[in-house]
């Protein structure tokens, strides 16, 4: 049997729509007829050629996060039958075959059933951004409530739903974002900080008193990330899905604070601890259920055919939420 999925021969070259043999579910995985597929921004770099920790050779094809149905279990699978609605961050790096296809073949750890109250398409844009907001949020800062929250980019896909985690754990939360998402940051229940028009010493001081955060998440990268060490708290916390650059520590290490990292594609890259990114999903599923998380999703549709449209509403700085696209 056949499927078709889009297929990346050269690093930003066309996305070609192509018949692929379709695959089959081995032992331990779960064939997924792939409903949406959520584009990320580590998806555009892959395509370009950027993200060599990735690790995706050609030809490719891309797309990390998607939501979708069971159509068949492998061998030794009784989580997921036939019909389930699932959703899960399941490929598109390491060689592994992304979700710009009908079908996808992916280990069952990797999957939740999806959370009942979201669309597909809500569903297939919150895997990524889950599981990097939980890796920090909990696994790494064990946020609890009462403490102080300061989420760089609030408005972004991981940003949003990190805003959302922390409330749902009862943190007070505040959240750097431009003008234009002040509403959006505020409706999630955090505080907005314009970083334009205060320094770091001006926001820590209106937001704490001057004593700093608890935590602070960083989602940015860079500049972002050395000021999130100036911003938190003595014994406080900093995490960053993006501490790839060389920083200097000294504002961490006189406020005796601690960093974590976060690689979110870790357990898809080296196969360790993939079970905790389905136990992230269900996580995700039951605050959702709660109508304590909703991923923010661009409304534009894109299909299999305008997915190149799609990447360019990726990268231009037009998105304004998760860029998903509709699949089957």
């Amino acid at each position: 049997m056949s499927m078709q999925a889009l297929v990346l021969h050269e690093h930003n070259g066309p996305l070609k729509l192509t018949e692929l043999a379709r695959p089959e579910a081995a032992k331990g995985e779960v064939l997924v007829r792939v409903a949406a597929s959520g584009l990320n921004p580590l998806d555009a770099k892959i395509r370009a050629g950027a993200a060599g920790h990735a690790r995706h050779p050609l030809p490719l094809v891309l797309g990390i996060d998607m939501a979708g149905v069971v159509a068949a279990v492998g061998e030794g699978v009784t989580a997921f039958k036939a019909g389930d609605e699932v959703y899960g961050m399941t490929g598109g790096v390491g060689g592994m075959q992304g979700s710009l296809a009908q079908y996808v073949s992916a280990d069952a750890d990797l999957l939740a059933l999806k959370p009942s109250g979201l669309s597909m398409r809500e569903a297939a844009g919150l895997p990524l951004a889950f599981i990097t907001a939980y890796s920090g949020i909990v696994d790494r800062a064990h946020v609890r409530a009462g403490q102080t929250v300061l989420v760089h980019g609030g408005a972004g896909g991981v940003g949003n739903v990190a805003v959302q985690l922390a409330r749902a754990l009862g943190a007070h939360v505040f959240s750097t974002v431009s003008k234009r998402d002040f509403d959006f940051v505020l409706a999630l229940g955090a505080t907005p900080i314009d970083y334009r028009a205060q320094t770091v010493e001006q926001y820590v001081a209106s937001a704490t008193q001057g004593v700093g955060f608890d935590l602070v998440v960083d989602n940015v990268g860079g500049a972002t990330l050395d000021a999130s060490f100036a911003a938190v708290r003595h014994f406080g916390h900093v995490v960053s899905a993006l501490g790839w650059g060389t920083h200097t520590l000294a504002p961490l290490s006189f406020r005796e604070a601690t960093y974590s990292g976060v690689f979110t594609l870790d357990a898809l890259l080296s196969g360790e601890r993939r079970a905790h990114h389905g136990e992230m999903l269900r996580v995700a599923a039951a605050l959702a259920g709660q109508g304590k998380l909703k991923p923010r999703i661009d409304p534009r549709r894109f299909d299999l055919s305008t997915a190149e449209q799609a990447y360019t509403a990726l990268s231009d700085g037009s998105a304004r939420g998760k860029i998903v696209v509709d699949v089957n």
